[in-house]
């Protein structure tokens, strides 16, 4: 591989090891981004998990080349601003929803929070969303998430759909964007989420988060079921507090 290629690649991807696996962070990247008609300039970074460490970042990059990506998910980091340095950041952890995100589905309100909680980031001026590939329908897959579906079409709300179909309430795990996090940031953070889930899962890792912020919003005839499922069923804050004690 060419040497020049190399060089460049050593400068923008780093490893870190994480409960026995390897995590290859590649970035910042420059990523200009629209919101609301308005273009913000943030960093991306893109991270892919590995069960081997290799001996060199060429030995890496080669290896890639013979395994399909394309098949595989990889999650993201959207970076706003002095990210590392800034005294307050937000930060989001928002998982894929391809219908949400993608076609616009009214079904959820993750569309909205992807891009209202981009929106919040740029205006305080420095932060992160963390966009989590592997978990799609709350970690049970794009598949089963269409079954899921179905039968919320026939009765079932989201909680007893994934367990109908025998999978957890919610199977998502967040230890590899906070290895990630910790790499990017080691001061404070503030928390854009309604779910307890990921502000425990923070504070058990040792992340020290100072404040949490509500993101709801897009209530529709066609989510209003989902949102109180939420709140109802898996627990989630219906409103901003300083420090959730």
């Amino acid at each position: 591989m060419d040497s020049e290629v190399m060089t460049l690649l050593e400068h923008k991807i780093r490893m870190i090891e994480s409960d026995g696996k390897y995590i290859y962070l590649v970035g910042p990247i420059q990523l200009p981004v629209q919101l609301y008609g308005e273009t913000f300039k943030f960093q991306w970074y893109c991270w892919l998990n590995c069960k081997e460490k290799e001996q060199d970042l060429e030995a890496m990059v080669r290896k890639l080349s013979d395994v399909n990506l394309a098949e595989m998910q990889q999650s993201s980091v959207l970076a706003y601003g002095d990210f590392e340095n800034s005294d307050d950041v937000y930060v989001r952890l928002h998982s894929i929803c391809h219908t949400g995100d993608i076609f616009g589905s009214k079904r959820c309100d993750c569309g909205y929070q992807l891009h209202q909680s981009l929106k919040m980031i740029a205006e305080h001026g420095a932060g992160a969303l963390f966009y989590l590939a592997n978990h799609e329908g709350r970690g049970i897959g794009l598949f089963s998430k269409a079954m899921a579906y179905l039968l919320q079409e026939q009765g079932a709300d989201t909680v007893d759909a994934n367990l109908q179909l025998g999978f957890a309430d919610d199977a998502r795990n967040y230890s590899d964007a906070i290895a990630v996090l910790k790499e990017l940031r080691h001061k404070p953070v503030t928390l854009i989420t309604n779910n307890p889930r990921k502000l425990e899962a923070l504070r058990a890792a040792g992340m020290n988060v100072g404040k949490r912020i509500a993101l709801w919003g897009d209530r529709s005839e066609f989510n209003e079921r989902y949102l109180q499922t939420k709140i109802k069923r898996s627990g989630h804050f219906e409103s901003s507090c300083p420090n959730d004690d």
